[in-house]
């Protein structure tokens, strides 16, 4: 045994190397702090480049209607350098880069539009207004006030109605087809296969979230759409119904892992309890173990719920891509995320159609954190009534 003045030795040389292993560690712990931090703040700054390039819209500075104060390219040597740079719509690096010719040639390209667009009374209409984006319209040539997106045209057209309509209808779908499925089989994956069972399935249900989007896509725009039209018998091959299937086959390994976790991490005295008073092993996971895992399982939907939201190879191959304001699912439809993949390249920078697929994409921004911190909210309130807090 060793004496005290060894102990006493060997305690100073813990101590010792403790003090020496400190610096690394505090320098450990500050950079996993500013990783932490930095993926925090580039979510922060692609939030605000988003909003930047949507602000003309949302201030009201934004104007797409053709007919507006037209001043003769004759004069454009008498107007200050700033108006100009306003009147043809640029930014200032845009304005310094383009030489007295180019200016000019904008000048009469403007000149000519608003003179061939005078004739349509929706000429002197600002598409980006308010009023436009989310109210239905009665354009020239239709009979009604209608919701119409239709940015390529002489009179463009931007109302978002018939995009969130169509966001919503391929995610609902997704999520009735998925949850149940994904929840089926997180209840028995945890709570009812035998151990080997368990071993086979979980991996290959989780290996599904390893195929990429695009495949899925392509899955459903060549083989699914075909065998559903044939099933159903509707008249659109390519519509929401087609894209939330096959958007919920991205989403059940997602549901399905986040709600076996949660089941599983429910203490097994809970099973033995039910198990003990008579219940058999179903009435057991469904009765007990899901009700207290229910926090964990509404995380997973809501994480779902979002996954499904922001997808858009899948939507965009499956859906048909038809800006339709139906609810009917089987039309085909658009959602936002596939609109902003579709346009964003061929638009003018700075332009119209350039700031209104910035604004889908802040509207985008705000339902994602929104649902998050609605199911956030709705988390702990349940897990506080669950546990006796509330």
């Amino acid at each position: 045994m060793a004496s005290q003045k060894e102990k006493r030795s060997i305690g100073w040389m813990g101590l010792s190397r403790g003090h020496k292993a400190r610096p690394l560690e505090w320098i450990v712990e500050k950079m996993i702090f500013l990783i932490s931090l930095s993926a925090i703040l580039m979510v922060f700054l692609i939030f605000v480049f988003v909003t930047r390039e949507a602000m003309p819209i949302f201030l009201g500075k934004a104007d797409s209607s053709l007919v507006q104060q037209i001043i003769p390219a004759s004069e454009m040597d008498k107007m200050p350098p700033e108006k100009l740079q306003e009147y043809l719509g640029l930014t200032p690096e845009e304005f310094k880069s383009k030489d007295r010719e180019t200016l000019q040639l904008l000048m009469e390209v403007r000149e000519e539009g608003a003179k061939e667009a005078t004739d349509d009374r929706d000429a002197k209409v600002n598409t980006v207004s308010p009023r436009y984006i989310f109210k239905p319209y009665q354009w020239t040539g239709y009979d009604q006030p209608v919701y119409i997106w239709q940015p390529v045209s002489q009179i463009k057209k931007f109302n978002i109605i018939p995009l969130i309509v169509g966001s919503l209808k391929v995610t609902l779908v997704a999520l009735l087809f998925s949850v149940p499925l994904a929840l089926g089989a997180a209840i028995y994956v945890s709570q009812l296969a035998p151990p080997r069972l368990k071993e086979i399935v979980k991996p290959c249900i989780e290996l599904l979230s390893g195929i990429p989007s695009v495949v899925l896509g392509f899955f459903a725009l060549i083989v699914m759409a075909s065998f559903l039209q044939g099933t159903f018998h509707y008249q659109s091959r390519l519509n929401a119904f087609n894209a939330g299937i096959a958007l919920g086959l991205a989403i059940i390994p997602v549901v399905f892992s986040i709600a076996e976790d949660a089941l599983t991490s429910v203490p097994r005295s809970y099973m033995q309890a039910a198990l003990a008073v008579g219940s058999t092993k179903w009435q057991a996971a469904w009765k007990v173990i899901l009700p207290a895992a229910l926090p964990g399982v509404f995380a997973a939907v809501v994480l779902g719920f979002g996954r499904a939201v922001g997808e858009t190879m899948i939507v965009l191959m499956a859906s048909g891509n038809a800006s339709i304001m139906s609810w009917n699912i089987f039309d085909s439809t658009r959602s936002i995320t596939a609109t902003i993949a579709a346009e964003l390249a061929e638009t003018v920078f700075g332009g119209p159609h350039y700031r209104m697929l910035f604004v889908i994409g802040v509207l985008l921004f705000i339902v994602t954190f929104i649902s998050n911190l609605v199911g956030e909210l709705i988390m702990h309130r349940v897990k506080g009534r669950l546990e006796g807090k509330r």
